[in-house]
């Protein structure tokens, strides 16, 4: 009887340790922090990397992200989804967020500069050596080229270039010269796979997929390709989210930024001072 009884105290022993154990991980995955970050497409490959270097460094932070065209992200916003931190390839997207009142007053920063580029598949068969040769072919009508859709920041930046050289993008897309992507990484991967002659993309998107830069557009072609990233006004976690967005504008992160092609625009962007972006 007492072997007995004793192995029976020793078996519910363990399983009173094992059940404490099960506890304490679960404990730990409730305190684990998820923020969600809204970003565009074109800073997927850079935001996985410095959420990375981020979570190593916070390992109670977790950072889901979302990655799509600004204006989808925008929508998607404003019908209610879940989000901490919103990342634009646009400002038009981020004021309207703001004029809505979805944006944490205060934590809105322009952080960051792309280009657009003209890009071509490997081996250029067409001969796209500039935009100018764009604009000679597309009005000769016999290439296709690719370009965002006129509902996301890219395909307004395709746009304006072709404007600049006195080309108008509905006549165009009635001929069928041109292709859509519901966002830039589509008009990237059309132009990698060949089913298109050229496209336009921004430098980032180039860098990132080894696309053949044949041209640059200068600011006055396109406008200039600025990036605000903000804190939303619904995220459950804005102490987090401000600590996160911070830390994009910070040194560590802003050589991984340039090393994929963007450009820093520093502090003297920021829209409130560094306090703010910790307040709340």
């Amino acid at each position: 009887m007492k072997k007995g009884f004793t192995a029976t105290l020793v078996l519910l022993l363990l399983l009173s340790l094992i059940a404490c154990g099960g506890n304490a991980r679960n404990l730990g995955t409730q305190n684990e922090v998820e923020l969600i970050v809204f970003a565009a497409a074109s800073m997927s490959g850079v935001l996985l990397e410095i959420a990375e270097i981020y979570e190593d460094v916070n390992p109670d932070v977790n950072i889901i992200f979302n990655f799509d065209s600004s204006g989808t992200l925008r929508t998607q916003i404003q019908e209610g989804a879940d989000a901490d931190i919103f990342i634009s390839a646009a400002a038009r997207e981020m004021d309207q967020l703001y004029d809505g009142g979805f944006i944490l007053i205060g934590t809105r920063v322009d952080f960051l500069e792309n280009q657009t580029v003209l890009v071509v598949p490997g081996g250029n068969p067409r001969g796209i050596e500039s935009f100018s040769d764009m604009a000679d072919a597309l009005l000769a009508g016999d290439v296709l080229m690719a370009m965002g859709n006129m509902d996301v920041p890219a395909g307004r930046y395709a746009h304006e270039i072709l404007t600049h050289f006195g080309l108008y993008h509905a006549e165009l897309a009635a001929t069928g010269v041109i292709s859509y992507g519901g966002n830039v990484r589509e008009v990237a991967l059309q132009v990698r796979e060949g089913s298109v002659d050229m496209g336009i993309v921004y430098l980032t998107d180039a860098v990132e997929h080894g696309l053949r830069i044949a041209d640059v557009a200068t600011p006055e072609m396109s406008g200039r390709v600025i990036y605000p990233a903000a804190v939303l006004s619904g995220s459950k976690y804005p102490a987090k989210a401000n600590s996160f967005l911070y830390f994009l504008v910070e040194g560590t992160a802003m050589e991984v930024f340039v090393e994929w092609g963007f450009t820093p625009l520093g502090f003297d962007r920021i829209i409130g001072s560094r306090s703010h972006i910790y307040a709340n």
